[in-house]
């Protein structure tokens, strides 16, 4: 009965280490797989984020040319009003720093008055 028993254990023990090596190449598998699905994942995110950028650019590209005719406008109005302002400042210049001078110059004091 021992003989018997004995080799009723070892075909346990043999079908027990025939399923550990099927487990073990079972998760080798399955950790190969994730690292390909991981590096799939990559690169379709790369191409997603290529696409995406270069359709921002194109977007970019037809949106800026209007901002840029409007940025044109704006600077040639402002270069103008600096214009004016500067042919102002010319104009009155004399009369200001006269102005200025005679006020320093000509101290008219003032006594303090009494309540």
């Amino acid at each position: 009965m021992s003989a018997q028993n004995s080799a009723g254990i070892q075909t346990l023990l043999d079908a027990e280490r025939e399923a550990s090596k099927i487990v073990q190449k079972a998760r080798e598998f399955r950790t190969k797989r994730v690292r390909e699905a991981r590096d799939e994942a990559k690169k379709e995110i790369d191409a997603y984020r290529q696409s995406k950028g270069e359709e921002f650019k194109k977007f970019e590209a037809e949106h800026t040319k209007g901002n840029q005719q409007a940025e044109d406008e704006a600077n040639r109005e402002a270069d103008a009003r600096i214009k004016e302002i500067h042919a102002a400042g010319q104009k009155s210049q004399a009369k200001v720093v006269e102005d200025l001078l005679k006020a320093v110059f000509e101290v008219n004091p003032v006594p303090p008055k009494k309540s």
